[in-house]
């Protein structure tokens, strides 16, 4: 396909509600990532034409936090870019999401991804302050919600995302079509979407856009260790298991030593996050897994997408290859249609 052919079937599928919404050429959303969504990898994923969240609860200070922000906006040379505030089922861990909406939108942040808990709390304070909120959620139901509380946009996840999708036992493509006759906001699908094949297949569908976490993890700007990311290179389809199901907190993970540790002691009876001792808890991740490189060692949140990953690169260029995949399929199908009506 010609560069030519490739730029004008850009121009017909990516223009959606969501890429006109937050202004950007490709409706591909990098999703909060827990620990690693700081402003590198988001500003390589704005500057590439796409949208990217810092994670607020990746930093121990607001002063952390603040200091990142400015950080991405200079590498950005001032594009928009996103932050994620997830809220947590434990109320004590949520005391901070008013002063991290408050930092943000006193930084120029006007683009905002909720996860977690029910975004109530966090539309009124994000709209009196100019900004959009798209809140991503595991369910029909809860996306319904969220449009009646008044978010600008849903994403809906299906069981196969990387970290937590909730109770959900539905795929991301089933969900999103049943969204789609319930749903009148801009929707988002994610969960395995690692290939510009899902990323056609997902718009096709009648999607808005994609949002995506685990096909970043190989990014060169992601701050782990790499010998995380040559694992991941290295993987296939099958690299992720899910753990903590018998504990209703349902965890999609980095298939690994440390995972299948957690599903023994599941099989022989635990039913407590504090059974699981510091297996499952994310500063041993961190300074084990992200920095000491040991990839067996901790818990690494991951869905199937990170089977796509094939090398280590900048994420500028993981969302180039997206979107020329998607392209490629797009003009197959569309030449499929031409052909049946000619």
């Amino acid at each position: 396909m010609s560069p030519a052919a490739s730029g004008h079937a850009a121009e017909r599928i990516f223009q959606t509600r969501l890429a006109a919404l937050l202004d950007i050429r490709y409706p591909i959303l990098l999703g909060g990532m827990q620990l690693l969504g700081t402003s590198d990898v988001v500003a390589a994923v704005v500057n590439a034409g796409a949208m990217g969240f810092i994670t607020a609860r990746s930093f121990p200070t607001l002063e952390a936090f603040r200091a990142d922000l400015r950080r991405c906006r200079t590498l950005t040379r001032g594009r928009p870019f996103g932050v994620n505030v997830t809220l947590s089922a434990r109320e004590d861990r949520n005391q901070l999401a008013a002063a991290w909406i408050d930092v943000a939108l006193d930084e120029g942040v006007r683009v905002f991804e909720s996860a977690g808990m029910s975004p109530e709390r966090l539309v009124a304070p994000i709209h009196a302050g100019g900004g959009l909120l798209i809140h991503k959620c595991p369910s029909v139901r809860h996306a319904v919600t969220a449009q009646r509380l008044g978010v600008d946009a849903v994403a809906l996840v299906g069981l196969e995302e990387g970290g937590h999708p909730g109770a959900n036992q539905l795929s991301a493509f089933v969900n999103g079509a049943f969204a789609l006759e319930r749903v009148e906001i801009p929707l988002v699908i994610g969960g395995g979407i690692g290939s510009g094949r899902q990323i056609a297949a997902a718009l096709a569908l009648g999607a808005d856009g994609v949002v995506m976490g685990s096909r970043f993890m190989v990014a060169a700007e992601i701050a782990t260790h790499r010998a995380l990311k040559e694992r991941i290179v290295a993987a296939d389809e099958h690299c992720s298991i899910a753990i903590l199901r018998s504990l209703n907190d349902t965890w999609r993970v980095l298939d690994n030593a440390a995972a299948r540790e957690v599903q023994r002691l599941e099989a022989e009876g635990a039913r407590s996050h504090a059974a699981f001792g510091d297996l499952i808890l994310s500063s041993r991740t961190q300074e084990r897994v992200y920095l000491g490189g040991d990839t067996d060692a901790g818990i690494v949140s991951l869905g199937p997408a990170g089977g796509f990953a094939d090398a280590i690169e900048s994420a500028g260029k993981i969302v180039e290859r997206l979107v020329e995949g998607a392209c490629a399929a797009w003009e197959v199908m569309t030449g499929r249609v031409e052909r049946a009506w000619a």
